[in-house]
This record gives structure tokens, C-alpha cells and sequence, in this order.
């Protein structure tokens, strides 16, 4: 582990260029048809262009939100609506601003808002470096300057190294992703067995740090369900993308974002079959490649649903038990501040975990905070706020266990049944992840 820790932190400045093939093309979709699609038909020139049709601009991010700080790209066209963003992590050691700002003003200028992450410590692990390229997700959708020009719906992770993990772990953990793409990827943590997110893994011929075994070990463990390529980039070490733009990497990574961030079918053919197969050494892919048709699953309705008096009555002190899990909705470490995301914890009766459903749908702890939801979108945060008595701090409790939002009608949903592991809003689906009940605690 010392050693290759030590060759990650002395990768960061190489070169090279490279990569290879297989599957099915696909016919153009019109913008009437998707709504998400952005931009001009692209062809084979435009999509290895580092410069694509939209102006853009830039603005710096604070420390402060969960991660070191960083930089927002993003086009400056409002004409054509939201934009799909991404949020991107440096490897091991590295900063955003040296290794990989150059992916901000090219993906901002086909059609994406972009958020490069500084590290809380340059020595960040994958799965700590995941946790922020989600924080940093948050924070762009819901508190940056430029939130009003970005889809909550349609977010993606991507990342180099260590960061390339974490972009991993990030989609294991929220699988209302649309797209990760991991370059060089090196995931210490875990295998990719439980990533549902359309994932792109890139590796280098020549990298001596994260290997093409490695990376294909990795690739190998995602589940055969998930839509995914894997490319291996001729003569490439492990930095062959640090400081500079690689033509193989542009002309790939880019149409995978749009099929998957922009639904956008389009990009299929330059993907299913690889259009150019210049420096490729290895393609493999799920191809066809094709999004998902840009129609919104069946969710529960934004007016108020007919609800039945929850399992316990308005005014009863409860847990908030997760059918699938048993474990409790929690207050991490009892904290009272604004912002505070909540979680599932194993019950243990404490005041963190006791739940009031009011007779104004509100659900409080401490007597004064609220739950609260701080988007409306699929992945949007539920976190603790005082109670100010807006339609985002008011919930349904439905007859089915699920607990839908007054305001966007999406329900309280969790990832996993782990110790720690996040609440979040969803589309409802009425999945055992979605059922809780309401368990007096007298």
C-alpha cells in the first residue's frame, strides 16, 4: 500500500495519448423528444473539440460546504434551461486547479455545469473524497450562485486516481447519479458490485500505479445490469491527463455524459461501435449505450395525497424505523445546526432519534428543529432546519410506509441499510428502502 501510495502522489505530471471497439449504432433524437438535449447534432470533429458551442465563465467556491473549496465552470446561456453538471475530484495529493481545470471550461462548453473540488486533505482516501464530490453536488444545486442554472436531476461524478474512487464510491452511495466515470481509478475500499450508476473506466497502457489489470479488475465487478465502457489509452501512464487535455479522453468521456446525463442518443454512434479507434488498446462497453427515455417514473403526486393517521397519532414523540433496515432515522452526533443531514443509526431511544408528527405535518426533534428537504429533486439532501413551516419541512405519511415531501411529492429514501448511510429524496416507488414506521417511543 506505501508503495503505491507513493507512486500516486508522484503521478501527477505525466502525459501520453491513446485508446479501442464493439456494438450497435443509433438514430438521432429531436429536442422535442428530450427535453434535456443541448446544443447543435454533433459530429465526429465537434466531439473531439476541446471547445464546444457554448461561451462560459467561471467563479471561484469557498471552503466550507463540506469539501476544500474549488471552482464552478458553466455555460452562459440561459436560453435552452437547466444544464446536467458534474462534479470532479484530483487524485492522491493532487489539486483540482493544477492537475484537472482544464476539464471545466471544455465540458461547460458543450452544454454541462461543472464543479472541480479541492480536497479537505490532500491525503483523502476514495470513499472520504466521494463524500465530498457529493457535498460539492449539494452545495452546487442548492446553495451555489449558479444553482439556478442546474438540473438536480441529472448530476454525475467523475475524478482522477484516488479521486477516480471516489467518483466509485460517490455512485455506490447514490445511485440517482446518471453518470461516473473513473480515470485511472484506484478504489482501495471496495469493488464496484453495488454500482447501479452508468459507469466509464479509463486506463493507461503504460501505468505502473493503477495498472490495466487493476482497472479491468475493477471494471469486471460491476454488475452486468449496469451500463458501462471501459477504455485503455495507448502508452498512457498514469498522468497521461494532468495539466492537458487527451484526445482519446475527450472524444469518448464526452458522448458518454451526454447519453447518460443529457439523455441524449445522439452520442450513440460514436460510442456503439467506437467511431475512432485511433490509440485504443482495449474498448469494451454495454453498447447499445442507450439513455434512458426522458419520462418521469411514476412518483406520488405534488398535491396532498389521502393519507391515513400515522402509526402514531400528531403529537407523539416516535422513531422513525426504515422497514428494510430497522435501524432509525438519526441526528448525527445529537447536533443541533442548520444543515445537519440526517442518516439511519441502529435505535437507541435518545432525543436525536425521537420524531414529533405534528398536526401541520411536520416532523420535529428537539421541540424546535424540523426535518427538512433541501431540494426537490432525485438525491436532493434531508437534513435539520428550524422549523419555519414551509411546504419543504411538511411530509405525508402515506398508507403504504412511505413519507412523501409536500413540496416536491418525492419520498424519504435510503441507499443502503448501513450505519451512516444518508436519507435523501427520491421518486417513490413504494420499495421496502422507502417504507418507515412511525414507532412510539412511550
Amino acid at each position: 500500500m506505501r508503495g503505491r501510495l507513493a507512486k500516486l502522489a508522484a503521478a501527477g505530471i505525466a502525459a501520453a495519448v491513446g485508446l479501442f471497439t464493439i456494438a450497435v449504432a443509433t438514430g438521432s433524437a429531436s429536442a422535442a423528444d428530450n427535453p434535456y438535449q443541448r446544443g447543435p447534432d454533433p459530429t465526429r470533429a465537434s466531439v473531439a473539440s476541446e471547445n464546444g458551442p457554448f461561451a462560459n465563465t467561471s467563479v471561484a467556491v469557498p471552503t466550507g460546504y463540506g469539501f476544500n473549496g474549488g471552482r464552478i465552470y458553466y455555460p452562459t446561456d440561459t436560453s435552452q434551461g437547466t444544464f446536467g453538471a458534474i462534479a470532479i475530484s484530483p487524485g492522491y495529493t493532487a489539486l483540482f486547479s493544477v492537475e484537472l481545470a482544464w476539464m471545466g471550461p471544455w465540458l461547460a462548453s458543450h452544454g454541462f455545469v461543472v464543479i472541480g473540488i479541492e480536497t479537505n486533505s490532500r491525503n483523502d482516501f476514495d470513499t472520504a473524497r466521494g463524500t465530498q464530490l457529493l457535498a460539492a453536488l449539494d452545495y452546487l444545486t442548492q446553495q451555489s450562485p449558479v444553482r439556478d442554472r442546474v438540473d438536480s436531476s441529472r448530476l454525475a461524478v467523475a475524478g482522477h486516481s484516488m479521486g477516480g474512487g471516489g467518483a466509485l464510491s460517490a455512485a455506490m452511495r447514490r445511485s440517482s447519479l446518471k453518470a461516473a466515470v473513473g480515470i485511472a481509478p484506484y478504489s482501495p475500499s471496495s469493488n464496484l458490485a453495488t454500482d447501479r450508476v452508468p459507469t466509464m473506466v479509463f486506463s493507461g497502457q503504460a501505468d505502473t500505479v493503477v495498472t490495466p489489470s487493476y482497472a479491468t479488475g475493477l471494471y469486471n465487478s460491476l454488475p452486468t445490469t449496469t451500463e458501462s465502457a471501459y477504455l485503455e489509452v495507448a502508452g498512457a501512464d498514469h498522468g497521461f491527463m494532468v495539466g492537458r487535455s487527451n484526445p482519446v479522453l475527450i472524444r469518448t468521456m464526452l458522448p458518454f455524459l451526454k447519453i447518460f446525463v443529457d439523455n441524449d442518443a445522439r452520442y450513440s454512434q460514436f460510442l456503439c461501435p467506437l467511431l475512432d479507434t485511433s490509440g485504443v488498446v482495449t474498448y469494451r462497453s454495454t453498447c447499445p449505450l442507450l439513455p434512458t427515455p426522458p419520462t418521469s417514473p411514476t412518483a406520488t403526486p405534488t398535491t396532498t395525497p389521502t393519507t391515513p393517521p400515522p402509526t402514531s397519532p400528531p403529537g407523539t414523540a416516535s422513531q422513525l424505523v426504515g422497514a428494510q433496515s430497522g435501524r432509525c432515522v438519526d441526528v448525527p452526533n445529537a447536533s443541533r445546526a442548520n444543515g445537519t443531514r440526517v442518516q439511519l443509526w441502529d435505535c437507541n431511544r435518545q432525543s436525536n432519534q425521537s420524531w414529533t408528527y405534528t398536526s401541520t405535518k411536520q416532523l420535529q426533534v428537539y421541540g424546535d428543529m424540523c426535518l427538512d428537504a433541501a431540494g426537490t429533486g432525485n438525491g436532493a439532501a434531508v437534513q435539520i432546519y428550524g422549523c419555519h413551516g414551509q411546504a419543504n419541512q411538511q411530509w405525508n405519511v402515506n398508507s403504504n410506509g412511505t413519507i412523501s415531501n409536500v413540496q416536491s411529492g418525492r419520498c424519504l429514501d435510503v441507499w443502503s441499510t448501513a450505519n451512516g448511510a444518508q436519507i435523501q429524496l427520491y421518486d417513490c416507488h413504494g420499495q421496502t428502502n422507502q417504507r418507515f414506521n412511525l414507532t412510539p417511543l412511550a
